[in-house]
């Protein structure tokens, strides 16, 4: 029998928000200030998984696989879906710098998580669990770069990455730049439910940031 679990629910239609909120809601705009860079991560999917059938599908910006998770995956992906889906970082509103500053922390704690598990399936890298794993970090680290790059200088040097961008002031960007990343985890949790065999929204966990992959948030290959 597959473990059902709910996704997060979103009730700020049926209630007052108090200013602060709203505030906090008015500073999300909507916006794709970078976009993520996946395409090594892409090409190498096509390589392991290409032609492959099995009995679970999942997908990716761009590509989707069909595949047969060991056991050991499974177990693993469970563990992650249920430690993961409630982190605050993911669904909640915060509009202070001790927000963003608690916020970045988490993130530091989730990737320090994923990176445990990657561990535990060493024996598995060529397998989808780590594949996925691996997309959830590269967005962290993705994300936490141009978090760093909006804190620059104006004076610092051009970022390879970044500055081809036009960059927003920092708290404006900060915010654009998590809902991004957030969108991004989400529906990277929903394919690892899948792995999992749980029976949740496979295209996103978190209910504020389901629906298929917004293609506009990934460069294209």
């Amino acid at each position: 029998m597959k473990d059902s679990i709910e996704p997060i629910a979103d009730h700020s239609a049926s209630v007052s928000l108090p200013p602060a909120v709203e505030y906090c809601l008015s500073m999300r705009t909507g916006a794709i200030p970078f976009q993520f860079d996946l395409n090594d991560l892409l090409a190498k999917a096509r390589r392991q998984f290409a032609g492959r059938v099995g009995d679970v599908s999942f997908n990716l910006p761009f590509v989707s696989f069909s595949v047969s998770p060991k056991d050991h995956e499974k177990q693993i992906a469970r563990e992650l879906v249920i430690r993961l889906r409630d982190r605050r970082v993911l669904s909640a509103w915060e509009c202070c710098d001790d927000c963003i500053d608690n916020a970045l922390a988490s993130l530091r704690e989730i990737r320090q998580t994923l990176v445990e598990k990657q561990v535990e399936l060493s024996g598995a890298q060529d397998g989808p669990l780590y594949l996925l794993i691996d997309a959830m970090l590269l967005g962290i680290r993705q994300f936490m770069t141009y978090e760093e790059v909006l804190r620059r200088s104006p004076q610092a040097p051009p970022h390879p990455r970044f500055d081809k961008y036009c960059l927003p002031e920092h708290r404006q960007g900060y915010f654009d730049g998590l809902e991004l990343l957030r969108g991004h985890l989400s529906r990277c949790l929903g394919q690892i439910s899948a792995i999992a065999g749980m029976e949740t929204p496979k295209e996103g966990l978190i209910a504020n940031y389901q629906g298929p992959w917004d293609k506009q948030a990934y460069l294209p290959g």
